[in-house]
């Protein structure tokens, strides 16, 4: 398979012809949920219907089991202090794994009412915590138990950093999923995979501007050229690098589809890491995949 196709010249200066895409694992159910922990080498994700996470460690090449049972854990990011930071379908919640390993409980609802399953989360500089609720851990038994929704809709969320006051942000999608903020966090990117449920409903990907604790609308990004968009993130120029059914696929923050780098399974998820984070690790079905590319990912902490 040729690993990397060319729609426009800018995107061949951010590939190396010579750094082929690895396969670094392989063993998951659906791979999920890339989070870069820099101090440690290591990355972590979930196998959200094996219910764990794994850690590979990029010193040694080694896999291992990071957590089991994991809660059908699906998003993972790394907050400004270092925790994890998760979404997780069995206990319809955001947690934070403390320094000391204790698990803690950042939001599980909203108005009283449980979430839906919490799928993927960003921390934004200020220490607020954003992240989206779709449908998919209580649609099936298979990425968490079966239920109906309690709150009827599903919402992107924002958590109050002083107060942990939870505030739905944007209350008309059909099914948030993954969102990302770019460099200087005056956008929030956020994933649509409404198509999952009716052929009627969208696969792109969503702009807002932000303005303190509050979203304005700003547009459609793209919409998908092959399958859905999940899980993505951005480099310091503001490109997406976001999850498609046949690869990544990387768009300029004006729209345009330069180029994508073609993976042989679904891809869920993506998350820069490496010792300079010029490192592509790719969450796709079953497997974890990485490739180095010549840009660097944002910082997130």
């Amino acid at each position: 398979m040729q690993t990397y196709e060319i729609f426009d010249p800018r995107f061949g200066a951010l590939i190396n012809g010579n750094a082929r895409l690895e396969q670094l694992y392989t063993g998951c159910r659906w791979a999920e949920g890339p989070a870069w922990f820099g101090a440690m080498r290591s990355l972590v994700w979930s196998d959200i219907p094996n219910n764990r996470m794994l850690r590979y460690d990029e010193a040694g090449g080694a896999v291992s089991v990071f957590r089991s049972p994991s809660n059908n854990s699906n998003g993972n990011t790394v907050d400004r202090e270092g925790r994890l930071v998760s979404c997780e379908h069995g206990l319809r919640r955001v947690s934070r794994t403390e320094h000391d390993g204790r698990i803690t409980t950042i939001a599980d609802r909203f108005e009283g009412k449980r979430f839906n399953s919490p799928n993927d989360v960003v921390v934004k500089s200020d220490g607020s915590i954003w992240f989206t609720d779709p449908s998919y851990g209580i649609d099936t038994d298979y990425e968490g138990d079966k239920a109906v929704s309690e709150i009827g809709r599903c919402n992107v969320y924002r958590v109050d950093p002083a107060s942990g006051a939870v505030a739905a942000v944007i209350t008309d999608m059909v099914r948030p999923n993954g969102l990302a903020f770019s460099p200087d966090e005056s956008l929030l990117y956020v994933a649509d995979t409404g198509r999952t449920h009716g052929a009627q409903n969208p696969a792109h990907i969503r702009r807002f501007a932000v303005h303190g604790a509050h979203l304005h609308e700003a547009g459609v990004l793209a919409d998908c050229t092959a399958g859905l968009f999940d899980g993505f993130r951005l480099d310091t120029d503001g490109r997406i690098w976001t999850s498609a059914e046949d690869g990544i696929h990387c768009y300029e923050p004006d729209g345009t589809l330069i180029g994508k780098i073609r993976v042989p399974e679904v891809v869920a998820n993506c998350a820069f890491g490496g010792l300079k984070r010029n490192r592509l690790f790719i969450c796709a079905t079953g497997s974890l995949y990485a490739v180095y590319l010549m840009v660097n990912g944002v910082k997130t902490c």
